[in-house]
């Protein structure tokens, strides 16, 4: 799956977004994060490992993320439902206005079950979904901080 989003959040308010594993990570993407499944398992000053899933899908993931690339923020799923793994990353830029422009790219693999849910996720408009509630979360979070 690949897409781009833009935000009003600036680039530094979009990574901090993305590397807030604090107890306000389920807040701050509340659309996309499940906040009774999500658990914090480690973290270190320039990565995290986390078990996520969203609100109302069976499905969950556990996730190493890491940013010590300055404004990429890349993950692995070391452990899933689906009995697959990925990887993944989100490049940050500066956008038009003090705003930020993403680009997002996704892969999943070696799903035992699953496939064509998976295919469908990174094939169908699932990329224009994320997208919009990545941009959503991000615009509330730039909104937030600047209050």
């Amino acid at each position: 799956m690949r897409f781009d989003v833009d935000t009003k959040a600036s680039p530094d308010q979009a990574l901090r977004a993305f590397t807030d594993f604090s107890e306000r990570r389920t807040q701050i993407w509340n659309r996309t994060l499940d906040r009774k499944s999500y658990e914090l398992r480690e973290r270190g000053d320039s990565w995290a490992v986390a078990r996520e899933s969203s609100p109302g899908s069976p499905f969950w993931v556990v996730v190493r993320y890491d940013w010590s690339e300055p404004a990429v923020i890349r993950w692995t799923v070391l452990e899933s439902s689906y009995g697959g793994g990925g990887e993944g990353f989100v490049r940050i830029a500066p956008g038009d206005n003090g705003g930020s422009r993403l680009h997002v790219e996704w892969t999943s693999t070696g799903a035992r079950s699953q496939r064509t849910m998976l295919f469908l996720l990174h094939r169908g408009p699932m990329g224009r979904l994320i997208s919009r509630m990545y941009a959503s979360a991000l615009d509330r979070f730039a909104q937030d901080d600047a209050g």
